[in-house]
């Protein structure tokens, strides 16, 4: 569009210049020199707005292929963001069902093993109740610790409390 108006403007201001040549040479003995002068005016001041026009469509082309440059860059950056992302995608896939293949082999080895030694789903059983005393036990040691922390502090404030009382009587049973 901006290229159809710019060669639109460029022909009307070819066709005008041409008549306003042909009329110069025609009027040049017929038309009165005021009227001569209005239209020499009236010439300059269409050849002043053809020349804004053409401005302004260069500066709006030129702001159209800047903004056009901008949005192709932008679109270039997160196409190959996106490529990237997809790499970073599969690398991981592959490292995940590497991973998976790797603790599926683990899990067939473990579970030979369990399955092969019954003694040691003993052992193991045996060492889950020892855990669940062990946990039990430490939740009692662990409410003595919080009584025996609570009187701590119950006793640092009386002795705070008694070392204020002395510093108190100590003045007056001197005096």
């Amino acid at each position: 569009q901006l290229l159809e108006a710019k060669a639109s403007l460029s022909l009307a201001q070819t066709q005008h210049v041409l008549q306003l040549q042909q009329a110069k040479a025609q009027m040049h003995d017929m038309v009165p020199k005021s009227q001569y002068e209005q239209l020499q005016t009236s010439l300059r001041e269409e050849q002043r707005k053809a020349q804004w026009l053409q401005e302004n469509l260069r500066r709006q082309a030129e702001q159209a292929g800047r903004q056009l440059a901008r949005t192709q860059e932008g679109h270039e950056q997160l196409l190959q963001a996106a490529a990237e992302r997809a790499e970073g995608l599969e690398r991981d896939l592959r490292s995940a069902e590497a991973a998976l293949v790797e603790k599926a082999a683990r899990l067939k080895d473990v579970e030979a093993q369990l399955s092969g030694n019954a003694r040691s789903r003993l052992l193991i059983e045996d060492l889950h109740e020892g855990n669940r005393e062990l946990a039990k036990a430490l939740r009692v040691a662990e409410l003595k610790q919080k009584c025996t922390e609570e009187r701590n502090q119950s006793l640092e404030e009386q002795v705070s409390a008694l070392k204020q009382l002395i510093g108190e009587i100590t003045p007056a049973s001197l005096s």
